[in-house]
């Protein structure tokens, strides 16, 4: 009998599917693999599958070239190393006396790569220490603060609204916003009380009309003008009093909707604009134009027009209903019959068509995805010749979106003449049963006429009732996709008790703080005291955490472990908009808005004056280039600055945070995305920038940052270097690799544009 434990299979995501059964051959009896990374690169960078097994009892890995895997027991001074550069990461295995082997993969699997070196180190000591490894702690969703479940980044209650569908009551919420005219919404209803009741007189008076005048016509007697002018006086006046309510309802009821409509537009993007990034992060931006504009336009629309005449309907069938049992209950009874099949379907059709009108919206939002990635990108589409894929994009999006209304249009369809048909049949009934009471003499023949009048005006509201269903569950889909957004919770809230702060020197106290992005650790127990007015630079692989410690103090995202200081006070203690006043940012890719260049450049001041403009311009050293445009301060820049080139823009954008004169000072690769001669003139105008404020810059260019106080090397978000540059380069730790590897590309791209040369 076989005694040995089973080989456990893979931990679910730990190895990918088509791995599995490669690997089950090489897994020893209860070794588990608990975490791996595929390898798309070879020793030559050259594409090729491989990928590298952490299991709890040794290090697997296999490429292209190999014929059996390779396999590295836990042992001390077994160490993974990782780094990148140019968009290629590297994965090196050493001991305390050689490289072992070295693994290379694009930097999109570089999330696996990190994870990958967590889990070995973790074993690896588990190993050498015989200690288990212990669980990692629950992950806290940073939006909702709801525990996450295991081995997933996206929380199922932040995301609940893509599958949640959406219901009827939503409309019910739409009272918030009508609530200040509750008082027109009254009057609007009492007129379209009044005009209903206007619009059955005319089928009361048909009957006296027909059984006072015209029958007795028939059988000899002769016509009593006066009755006969009375009765079409009142028809007449009903009609032009019904004519006057009408249009005083309609007037006011348009006029109510169209503010609760722009109250609604108004509400969801001032609510947007308060949320945090984290948000924006899993948005397209067309969904949430799409959202803002064309959804809150449908509620619109249906306020105003279908409501109304759906509340008309209601009155309409209700009062006719009411005549009609107080003429003849059981002609009333037979009349009412088609209602109760009509109500069943209704029920039925209702949850099909919620459910296919809230696919539209969110293939609609696919569309406008397309439209917003492509027009503000569009220099890049002509710059790649991808016309023909862009629109093959929009093709396709635009199919999938005549997919499903294709979907939705078929039960529709079906519905809509199925109820005219009902109609139909109810009043065929009618005539029947009618023609047999006429001939018993239960009833006179203008009963009959009324009947069929009313009957009329029953069956047609009834018919109009039944198409409300669709557009009411457009409007229902609407309204989940806008509540959806009012409902979200900002991740980083105001503070119930803030701290007021007129003015700040600039300390800056990271006191151990921890920061996760769903289930991975981003940042961990990073401590770092910054001295008013000095400048750190923060420098370390793609993914170490500069650009999330720099969003981190900025408070775009709250820490999830420890606090951030500024002159001793907690940040989540300070309002937001009066904390990031002392906060200037200069980013890699700077942002203009479509205006004059003096409105950009006082965006964060708004009510500066013209000299205060130029100084910061002069500062920045944009003054000159901007006398050289046609218009100069008053040109215009185009949309995100298309007319600029990147080194004015950006210049722009440092006059930008000049002007508002902030005692923080974020610099995110200011300059790396310029060429040199332009970084020169960008350099000069950072130093003026620099000049007594505390300032945290990110580089690519290590070089730039030689003048930094400090420098603080980051490595999977963690601080494992602090010191100037010639004591780390002294080191020759973290900081002296990376100085070495930019050298040695430096090296290489001079060589290569000397051979250019030569050829």
């Amino acid at each position: 009998m076989n005694t040995e434990s089973p080989i456990a299979l893979p931990a679910r995501h730990a190895v990918p599917a088509h791995w599995q059964s490669a690997l089950q051959t090489c897994l020893r009896a209860g070794e588990t693999a608990v975490a791996s990374v595929e390898l798309d690169l070879d020793d030559s960078l050259h594409f090729a599958p491989g990928i590298v097994v952490v299991t709890d009892q040794r290090l697997l890995a296999k490429t292209a070239g190999d014929v059996e895997w390779k396999t590295w027991s836990y042992r001390q001074h077994l160490a993974l190393a990782h780094h990148d550069h140019a968009g290629v990461g590297t994965l090196e295995l050493h001991d305390e006396i050689r490289r072992l082997a070295c693994w290379r993969y694009t930097l999109g699997h570089n999330p696996d790569a990190l994870r990958v070196i967590d889990h070995f180190e973790q074993q690896r000591d588990a190993a050498l220490t015989g200690t288990p490894v212990q669980e990692p702690e629950q992950a806290i969703c940073p939006s909702c603060k709801a525990p996450l479940p295991a081995d997933q980044e996206e929380c199922p209650i932040c995301t609940r609204e893509i599958h949640t569908p959406p219901s009827t009551w939503t409309l019910f919420r739409l009272w918030r916003f009508a609530r200040p005219y509750r008082g027109q919404l009254l009057a609007g209803f009492l007129l379209t009380l009044a005009s209903t009741a206007a619009t059955l007189v005319a089928p009361y008076l048909s009957m006296p009309l027909m059984d006072k005048v015209l029958i007795p016509y028939q059988n000899g007697q002769q016509i009593d003008v006066m009755l006969v002018a009375s009765y079409l006086a009142g028809m007449a006046g009903a009609a032009l009093f019904a004519w006057g309510l009408g249009w005083a309802r309609t007037y006011i009821l348009a006029l109510v909707s169209e503010r609760i409509g722009a109250d609604l537009r108004t509400a969801t993007y001032e609510h947007l604009l308060r949320l945090s990034l984290e948000y924006f992060g899993g948005r397209r931006t067309g969904d949430l134009m799409a959202r803002i504009g064309s959804e809150s336009d449908r509620i619109c629309v249906f306020l105003s027009l279908h409501l109304l005449d759906f509340a008309t309907d209601v009155l309409m069938i209700g009062m006719t209903a009411v005549i009609l049992v107080s003429i003849n209950p059981w002609l009333a009874l037979v009349t009412l019959l088609p209602l109760p099949f009509i109500a069943w379907m209704i029920h039925v059709v209702r949850d099909k068509l919620r459910h296919g009108f809230e696919k539209i919206d969110r293939v609609w939002g696919e569309v406008t995805n397309v439209l917003a990635d492509t027009i503000p990108g569009i220099r890049v589409v002509k710059a790649f010749a991808q016309e023909k894929r862009e629109a093959a994009r929009f093709r396709e999006a635009n199919r999938h979106n005549l997919l499903i209304n294709d979907r939705v249009n078929k039960v529709w369809s079906l519905f809509s003449p199925t109820v005219t048909f009902l109609t139909e049949i109810g009043l065929l009934i009618v005539w029947a049963v009618g023609i047999w009471q006429v001939s018993k003499g239960d009833i006179t023949v203008g009963v009959l006429t009324a009947f069929l009048a009313y009957i009329g005006r029953f069956y047609t509201r009834l018919d109009s009732m039944s198409r409300i269903v669709s557009v009411t569950q457009k409007a229902a889909a609407g309204a989940k996709r806008i509540f959806d957004i009012l409902d979200h919770v900002s991740s980083v809230p105001e503070s119930q008790n803030p701290v007021h702060l007129s003015r700040i020197e600039g300390r800056i106290d990271i006191r151990n703080i921890g920061f996760r992005y769903g289930n991975r650790a981003v940042l961990r127990g990073v401590d770092l005291s910054i001295k008013p007015g000095e400048m750190i630079g923060l420098v370390g692989h793609s993914g170490s955490g500069k650009s999330t410690l720099v969003n981190l103090i900025c408070r775009f995202y709250d820490v999830s472990d420890g606090a951030i200081l500024v002159d001793g006070v907690d940040i989540r203690s300070l309002p937001i908009a009066e904390y990031r006043r002392h906060i200037g940012l200069v980013l890699q890719e700077p942002f203009l808005f479509f205006g004059t260049i003096a409105d950009n450049i006082a965006y964060g001041k708004p009510g500066a004056t013209r000299a205060e403009i130029i100084a910061a311009a002069r500062a920045a050293n944009a003054h000159e280039f901007i006398l050289r445009l046609p218009h100069g301060y008053d040109s215009m820049v185009g949309e995100r600055g298309q007319t600029l080139s990147g080194g004015e823009r950006q210049r722009i954008s440092i006059a930008r945070a000049l002007l508002i004169d902030p005692q923080l000072l974020i610099l995110d690769e200011a300059t790396s995305s310029v060429d040199t001669s332009t970084e020169k003139e960008i350099q000069k105008a950072l130093d003026n920038l620099v000049r007594g404020r505390t300032t945290i810059a990110i580089a690519h260019r290590l070089s730039t940052l030689r003048q930094a106080d400090r420098l603080v090397v980051l490595d999977k978000g963690q601080i494992v270097e602090v010191g100037k540059h010639e004591e780390l380069l002294a080191r020759e730790g973290a900081y002296y690799r990376l100085y070495q590897a930019q050298q040695r590309q430096a090296e290489n791209e001079a060589l290569a544009d000397l051979q250019d040369d030569i050829a």
